[in-house]
């Protein structure tokens, strides 16, 4: 039994080897939020994951989101959660709690998980040397203090990449003016992907990737070419919340990025399959 068992795992490892050589010394950057973030065991799961690409040579940065936290701290403070579009109105005051969230709270507990399983992490936010500039997203509704990405100061990334890092990012953009403003976390995925030109962008989400019908999970379309998306959002099956996921795909391919994948992180170690594995388990992005 204990030989057999010995064989699978040789058989596992021999099968990731070109894997392993197809992307050492690469960039790939994950964006993490949704369920994933939520459960405790599939925390865990991602948190290995990206420590174990790490070790092997893989150059991961993580950039996360955080709306459930936020909801969570804007209820104990008892102030009003509205969104506008699928998009978090932003006064003043509520962009503080964003701030405070993300960058604290957040992005603090996921550099000491990362540590936790051997990574060396180091936490950024979008305002630590201009990483991520923003304007005000003009919109037809007044959505306060929501940014859109105008630049990334991909230095600030590649630094600390260099020194042996796990970067790990909320999004939280600055203008010159000094505002600060809060970024879909997976637009400034994208915009960072693209401006790292990046080997891929990895998407976790709360579904299988992008599906012709959208209660059917075996109707997954495995490979998208960034070219079909306009058809693919005429015809309906690309909408909703899934319309700023396929567009941080299709802007980080279009500035430089190789691919682009949607995936479901509710499986654990889902970016482990999608990277190692012949199959994949997602919607690839490319051009």
């Amino acid at each position: 039994m204990k030989t057999y068992d010995n064989s699978i795992v040789a058989n596992v490892l021999i099968q990731a080897l070109p894997y392993i050589r197809k992307y050492f010394g690469k960039i790939v950057v994950v964006k993490y939020g949704g369920n994933a973030m939520q459960s405790e065991e599939l925390k865990q799961a991602v948190m290995s994951d990206i420590v174990l690409l790490s070790l092997i040579g893989i150059k991961v940065v993580l950039v996360h989101g955080g709306g459930p936290e936020i909801n969570a701290m804007l209820d104990q403070l008892n102030m009003e959660t509205r969104f506008v579009g699928g998009l978090r109105y932003t006064d003043a005051e509520t962009v503080k709690v964003v701030q405070m969230v993300m960058s604290g709270k957040i992005n603090k507990d996921l550099v000491g998980m990362l540590t936790q399983h051997g990574g060396k992490a180091i936490g950024l936010c979008g305002l630590d040397g201009g990483l991520i500039q923003a304007k005000k997203l003009e919109s037809k509704e007044d959505l306060g203090f929501v940014g859109e990405v105008t630049g990334i100061n991909a230095s600030v990334i590649l630094d600390q990449i260099s020194l042996g890092y796990i970067p790990v990012i909320s999004t939280i953009g600055g203008d010159e003016h000094g505002n600060v403003y809060n970024i879909n976390a997976d637009t400034a995925a994208g915009a960072i992907a693209g401006a790292l030109k990046a080997e891929n962008l990895i998407l976790l989400t709360d579904v299988r990737g992008l599906l012709t019908n959208k209660d059917d999970d075996n109707t997954l379309i495995q490979q998208v070419n960034i070219s079909e998306v306009p058809a693919l959002v005429r015809d309906g099956i690309i909408s909703g919340g899934m319309i700023p996921k396929i567009e941080s795909c299709v802007l980080a391919v279009r500035e430089g990025s190789k691919k682009a994948f949607i995936i479901d992180g509710r499986i654990p170690h889902s970016i482990l399959i999608e990277l190692m594995t012949n199959e994949g388990i997602g919607t690839m992005f490319k051009v």
